[in-house]
């Protein structure tokens, strides 16, 4: 049973409706053709199931993994059998595992992270049920001389890892649904694991790595937080804890109100497509628009068109 993957396109892989016994020889091809090589084992006598979702972002790859209990683990010998060279992270979204290499072991709850290298023997272990999302990057992209400080490390609440792993998380569902635009997200998306891993290893990140932390996390709050119409500035900055100048450094570009009438006008367009019976001036104040007025303004300077003009379109 061979399983061929297209590393450049969608894909899913699922053990559901064959025998009993081809489920986990199935699942051993898959995960082979998705990561790198590897050997794996079932744990215990119940039936297994899998299933794994590929999604591309330029050369990053994302895929989400939900199964039974198994252990996993990379060998020399596998080691000698592929070519390209990946560092990978596990990110916990459910369930538990462990994360083996290098003489440590990282353990995953929810909202955990943990790198690991594909050059070296490592081992993955879940006793139960689980879903993972698992980022893997050539790394020719990342420019780390030596990983042995930075894997098996747990990355959770409080660190890095917390950011970059909310960011992958949506990463994998806007590129599910618009794969090509994500890929612009790539260069963001490489700086913060640099950032990460440069956490995990005890050094220091370099300056683009660093400001991709401090970018994501204001995003992340302004995405927390787009319908409070009194954010400004000053608030954010504050809740960011930086300065209103190192706000706009992170932030770049057309600057910060640029920025969250982005984010609000986006929403308002979902809003529009999944609630069309909502009264114009509710869905403006839910979005955080101060007025229905301001609203159509700034949707029309956004889109080309009114809200209501809009939502006939669709």
């Amino acid at each position: 049973m061979s399983v061929i993957l297209d590393r450049r396109s969608y894909a899913e892989f699922s053990t559901r409706g064959l025998p009993v016994g081809d489920a986990f020889p199935y699942w051993r091809e898959v995960i082979c053709a998705t990561f790198v090589r590897l050997a794996a084992e079932p744990v215990g006598d119940g039936g297994f199931t899998g299933k794994i979702v590929h999604v591309p972002v330029g050369d990053i790859e994302l895929s989400t993994v939900r199964a039974t209990s198994q252990h996993v683990w990379r060998t020399r010998s596998l080691i000698g059998r592929d070519s390209e060279e990946y560092l990978l992270a596990s990110i916990q979204l459910d369930g538990r595992g462990r994360v083996e290499q290098d003489g440590r072991t990282a353990v995953l709850t929810a909202g955990d992270m943990a790198f690991y290298d594909s050059v070296r023997p490592y081992s993955l272990h879940f006793d139960d049920m689980f879903h993972q999302l698992v980022v893997q990057v050539p790394k020719r992209e990342l420019l780390l001389r030596d990983t042995r400080q930075l894997t098996a490390r747990t990355l959770g609440g409080g660190t890095p890892g917390a950011v970059v792993s909310a960011f992958f998380t949506s990463l994998r569902e806007v590129a599910t649904v618009a794969g090509a635009q994500s890929a612009v997200l790539v260069p963001h998306a490489i700086g913060l694991i640099v950032a990460a891993a440069s956490f995990a290893a005890g050094t220091e990140p370099g300056p683009y790595a660093a400001n991709a932390v401090e970018r994501q996390r204001v995003m992340d709050f302004l995405h927390r937080n787009f319908a409070d119409s009194r954010l400004d500035a000053t608030v954010i900055a504050r809740a960011c804890n930086v300065s209103r100048r190192s706000l706009y450094r992170i932030v770049g570009g057309d600057g910060i109100a640029a920025q969250l009438r982005r984010i609000r006008i986006e929403r308002a367009k979902a809003m529009l497509a999944h609630d069309p019976g909502r009264p114009i001036g509710s869905l403006a104040a839910a979005c955080g628009f101060e007025s229905e007025s301001g609203f159509h303004r700034a949707f029309r300077d956004v889109t080309g068109q009114t809200p209501g003009g809009y939502r006939e379109a669709l």
